[in-house]
């Protein structure tokens, strides 16, 4: 049985990772299928039911990007709600968000990612994002620095 993405009848719930690499830099993916096909952002998706919001983060890290991550601290919530013309809400998301460190693997973009790239923070502009996406990866950049990891 498929999910109602489009017109949904609730929310639906996902989850997101700001992961970074030894460098500092952050895993963006861009987007490949609707909603916002062709915007940049943090690898994530729907968790499964059953499933904890940790490891559906590291799936859909694994999933869009191809590499193995350590999902570390919530970073927040976003709650994108995109209306149609009439004003019906025509998707509408709850995206728990966390920060993560890079373990292993070979970047590739895979399921929906168009493409998948390690981008200084300090770039994030060059980026066509969603503004509250640059918030949670300056915040979750913050946290990554303050646990002393490198970069």
């Amino acid at each position: 049985m498929g999910i109602q993405r489009e017109y949904p009848l609730v929310p639906l719930v996902g989850t997101a990772a700001a992961v970074f690499n030894d460098l500092g830099e952050v895993l963006l993916v861009q987007r490949g299928k609707p909603p916002n096909v062709g915007q940049w952002g943090l690898p994530g998706g729907l968790i499964d039911t059953g499933e904890r919001l940790v490891a559906g983060a590291a799936r859909e890290v694994m999933e869009e990007c191809g590499v193995a991550v350590e999902i570390r601290d919530l970073v927040g919530v976003f709650e994108p709600i995109i209306r149609d013309g009439d004003g019906q809400v025509r998707y509408h998301y709850v995206v728990v968000d966390y920060w993560g460190r890079y373990l292993s693997g070979e970047l590739r973009p895979g399921d929906d990612a168009a493409d998948a790239r390690w981008v200084a923070v300090d770039r994030l502009e060059e980026f066509e994002m969603y503004s509250e996406s640059r918030a949670v990866v300056r915040r979750a950049h913050e946290q990554w620095q303050a646990n002393g990891e490198r970069g």
